[in-house]
């Protein structure tokens, strides 16, 4: 087991990392998805970079995973064209295909993508550090988010199999697609958060171009046969390269009818501006946020504790739901500081794939230095770090770092940190704490660890207006996925569960007319002779 805050012997040399887990050669990606075929690109590559170093005779070596396709605005708008021609102003072949046919595509495509499990954890593990427990969970919940999908879908189209007669109005109401969508997922849930808006988009019937995180990306690689055998041509096309020169072009289009995204707010909204047509554009998205933790004078320390830790440093707090400021009051503060850090130095750090490892090395290139003059403008303007060894790094590698008393003039009070960086912000009283939620640009979600009936209450009600999900003595998380997952101000725009994502890539559409005998009678003859896909009562089982 490492000594925590000695990063010597962190990264492994070759020989150190079991055969199982062991990557072959670089994987040179020339092949993206293109109107039901797998093309080669020519063109340039983007190197793919490994948060994991060998050490080695000349030091630490960053391992090479493999590249990528650079592709241009030509090749993106191939793609944009393909999902157009598929959609077919609503006339194509899948936005007109019955519900139950296109659950039985998604379904092919469900026991295609189970088949590369352990492909896409291991590409998880060494893309973006994910450590293998959580690794295996992302793939099995997102294969979990599919087969609920499916059935939210049967239900509501049993539902919307009746008639419904209103002040003499015959009418069939269903939800029918939007049009072309393009998903863009983010890199530290590469797999689930991006499928989370890809499958609902593709069965609601919209076509789909999806361009996948910019870390993460060989991941989708093993998926692409899957997607291209269990979809008709155009209906899902997949492109690589910068955003600025692929999706920038898409937007300028204005074909595109659903902007699935999730990332900055900046990065969506200069995106959306690109939108010749915003208001026929509708968005799904999942942005920043600064969910703070607050811990009541009376409450189970150990409880808030284990939950807030749990809460900053899962996936090394590279999570939107993570806990992003803690506030703690006078009175528990220094048996809290002093609970949090006995409980960090219990975190394993290593490489993602060894057993009980904890803390893994970051994906994103900068990450260090970033964490590191976060730190150092904190402790400059009087916090001190807490933990031992808070703020050790060695290449992409950063060790958490608890901080207190965190104040509103430093940087960390403000930013997202986006990793393991913990302030802790001291309160006398609870108006403080308000008003930090009330004025943040901010509202995804937060938690109140306490358990005076009075206090909880008082912060329930002045926060329920100002964030999606409030969360008593637990940390912040997207799930149960049938829960809704949104935020207000800055955080999103749009709400996505199982059951929301459906609604939000579709619209009703309504059929009806008067309630006379001559209308029952040619409403009772197409739906006998099969006449309409849309006007039916089948009801699926």
């Amino acid at each position: 087991m490492h000594d925590n805050n000695n990063l010597d012997h962190l990264f492994p040399t070759l020989a150190d990392i079991p055969e199982q887990y062991r990557l072959g050669a670089p994987i040179e990606q020339r092949e993206y998805l293109l109107n039901g075929e797998l093309r080669r690109w020519e063109g340039p590559l983007a190197a793919v970079r490994s948060p994991v170093f060998l050490a080695g005779e000349n030091g630490d070596e960053q391992v090479i995973l493999g590249s990528t396709p650079l592709l241009d605005a030509d090749a993106a708008l191939a793609a944009l064209d393909a999902a157009v021609a598929a959609y077919d102003h609503g006339q194509g072949l899948w936005p007109t295909l019955r519900v139950a046919e296109r659950i039985q595509h998604v379904e092919t495509f469900l026991a295609r993508m189970r088949e590369q499990r352990e492909a896409v954890v291991k590409l998880l593990m060494w893309e973006i550090g994910k450590n293998l427990k959580d690794s295996e969970k992302e793939f099995d919940r997102t294969c979990d988010y599919i087969v609920d999908t499916i059935e939210a879908l049967k239900e509501l189209d049993r539902r919307s199999s009746r008639f419904e007669l209103e002040q003499g109005t015959l009418g069939q109401i269903r939800r029918v697609p939007m049009g072309v969508a393009l998903c863009m997922g983010p890199y530290n849930y590469p797999l689930n958060e991006t499928f989370t808006t890809l499958i609902p988009a593709l069965i609601m019937g919209n076509t789909v171009v999806f361009k996948p995180a910019k870390f993460g990306v060989l991941l989708i690689r093993p998926l692409l046969e899957a997607f291209r055998d269990s979809f008709p041509p155009g209906v899902i096309n997949i492109i690589y390269g910068k955003g600025r020169d692929t999706v920038s072009a898409l937007m300028a289009s204005g074909k595109i009818d659903v902007f699935a995204f999730i990332g900055t707010h900046s990065g969506a909204s200069d995106l959306k501006k690109l939108h010749p047509r915003p208001h026929r554009l509708r968005a799904a998205l999942g942005l920043d946020a600064k969910n703070p933790g607050i811990v009541l004078p009376q409450v189970d320390l150990d409880n808030a504790v284990s939950e807030a830790v749990t809460g900053a440093l899962s996936f090394n707090g590279q999570r939107c739901t993570a806990l992003k400021i803690l506030f703690v009051h006078e009175d528990v503060l220094q048996p809290f500081l002093d609970k949090f850090s006995a409980r960090l130095a219990t975190l394993k750090p290593g490489m993602p794939w060894e057993p009980g490892v904890a803390l893994t090395p970051l994906p994103e290139p900068g990450k260090v230095d970033y964490l590191n003059g976060l730190l150092r403008d904190a402790v400059a303007k009087g916090a001190n770090v807490i933990n031992p060894g808070g703020g050790a790094h060695r290449q992409s590698f950063f060790y958490p770092a608890l901080l207190s008393p965190v104040s509103a003039n430093m940087r960390i009070y403000q930013e997202e940190q986006f990793g393991p960086l913990i302030p802790v912000v001291p309160y006398r009283d609870l108006k403080e704490v308000i008003d930090y939620v009330l004025h943040s640009d901010y509202g995804q979600q937060l938690s109140i660890f306490g358990n005076d009936p009075a206090q909880v209450g008082r912060l329930v009600d002045a926060f329920v207006n100002q964030v999606g999900r409030i969360n008593i003595n637990a940390q912040c998380q997207r799930g149960p996925d049938t829960f809704p997952f949104n935020g207000r101000k800055n955080s999103a725009e749009g709400t996505l569960s199982v059951h929301d994502a459906l609604r939000v890539f579709s619209i009703r559409t309504l059929v009806a007319t008067k309630f006379q005998e001559d209308n029952k009678e040619l409403v009772s003859e197409i739906i006998r002779n099969r006449e309409s896909n849309f006007l039916t009562t089948d009801y699926i089982f």
